[in-house]
């Protein structure tokens, strides 16, 4: 046989045992980049899965590991994939075009989805974080209008006009926003045409409270925080354990917000609110309202639906997310006057979240602590989140 067949032969059988896998990562994409071992320093390597973050509720994202310390983070309701490269660590070679690559150390984002602040706060990740959606007087989290009134963060425009100019001529190297962003696709487009790529956080799609939280190892990933992500979602699932092992009441609760054009805005009963009423002790007023399928958290009703719905409901509790809150009982019979025949009303068990509530995403643990006291009537003065109207 000639020596040129023999090589020829010998390279063929080494290119099939290079395709051997070596593990399958969460998501549905690992096997195509697990085809030779990882070297540190060659960049002709291709990836090599080793393990998979362990989820408890989250179930809109993955994170797996390669060898080297590489990490891929799916977002798995858009499928979309971001390869982190360790610091000073080469691109691996022959990755599919779809996977988005950001070179650690982190920096120079583009923070459109508020409630992710606070888990870069927590995570001591703002210096990440160079852009910002909100403006500085927006921000209910003290170290972010710190940054902002620093100059360490600056205002790079809302999800739907950001301002393109800025974030190119800054470096920006990704942009986070939440669900808005699909209204304004062409943003997206927009945005990738100039090299910005866009990661989409699906943590408001969680069916379990916790699982929203549970986010913050997603970012902890990111940001390479890992053990710090998994030691702050434990203390949230302690707090909650302690309140779920009480025992459960009949106690129904309406949770709500008048909207400016005389509606009623509610929560589906699939959503995490009516879960974390649950979870304290309580029941939702309205148990079967809404689609699954939508995986919208909110719907609108008319004042009569939810006069007939809501009328014996135990308590209320006013959304104050959206307009600022409300400060008194008057006030909000102000902004709907048939309130006043709500048993709620007439006994006294009005309440309001405060306005900090919707951008502190680990705030889960604690205002189910809330609600727990609320429908217990005890240990009112040390609520972090809720507040009785009068």
């Amino acid at each position: 046989m000639r020596k040129e067949t023999i090589i020829g032969i010998c390279l063929i059988l080494m290119g099939l045992l290079g395709l051997h896998g070596c593990g399958s990562p969460s998501s549905d994409y690992g096997n195509t980049l697990n085809t030779d071992n990882l070297q540190e320093n060659e960049t002709e390597a291709s990836l090599v899965y080793e393990s998979s973050m362990e989820l408890q509720y989250a179930e809109n994202f993955s994170v797996d590991y390669y060898k080297g310390g590489y990490t891929i983070l799916t977002t798995t309701m858009d499928g979309q994939r971001f390869l982190i490269i360790p610091e000073e660590k080469e691109i691996p070679k022959n990755l599919e075009e779809d996977i988005i690559v950001l070179q650690r150390p982190i920096k120079n984002l583009y923070l459109v989805a508020s409630a992710v602040m606070d888990m870069f706060r927590e995570l001591d990740g703002l210096n990440t974080i160079a852009f910002s959606g909100q403006k500085e007087e927006n921000w209910y989290i003290e170290e972010a209008k710190e940054a902002m009134a620093n100059g360490d963060m600056i205002y790079a425009g809302k999800y739907s006009k950001p301002d393109y100019e800025l974030l190119v001529s800054e470096d920006c190297t990704l942009a986070i926003e939440n669900r808005m962003i699909s209204h304004s696709p062409e943003v997206v487009e927009k945005l990738e045409d100039f090299g910005i790529p866009v990661m989409i956080e699906y943590s408001s799609y969680e069916s379990h409270p916790l699982g929203r939280v549970e986010w913050i190892k997603f970012f902890g990933a990111l940001l390479g925080k890992e053990e710090k992500a998994e030691k702050i979602f434990e203390d949230q699932v302690t707090i909650l354990d302690k309140v779920s092992a009480d025992e459960k009441t009949n106690q129904t609760v309406a949770f709500f917000f008048i909207t400016s054009n005389g509606l009623v805005q509610v929560r589906q009963s699939s959503d995490y609110i009516p879960k974390m009423i649950e979870l304290a002790g309580g029941k939702y007023i309205f148990e079967n309202l809404g689609d699954d399928e939508t995986k919208r958290s909110t719907m609108n009703m008319q004042v009569e639906e939810f006069y007939n719905g809501a009328k014996d409901a135990d308590f209320l509790i006013y959304n104050s997310s959206i307009d600022g809150g409300v400060s008194s009982r008057e006030e909000l019979l102000d902004k709907c006057e048939v309130l006043a025949d709500f048993k709620a009303v007439q006994e006294g068990n009005v309440w309001c979240t405060t306005n900090d509530m919707y951008q502190q995403s680990l705030s889960i643990g604690y205002l189910t602590e809330d609600i727990h006291t609320m429908l217990s009537g005890e240990g009112e003065d040390n609520m972090h989140y809720l507040f009785r109207l009068k």
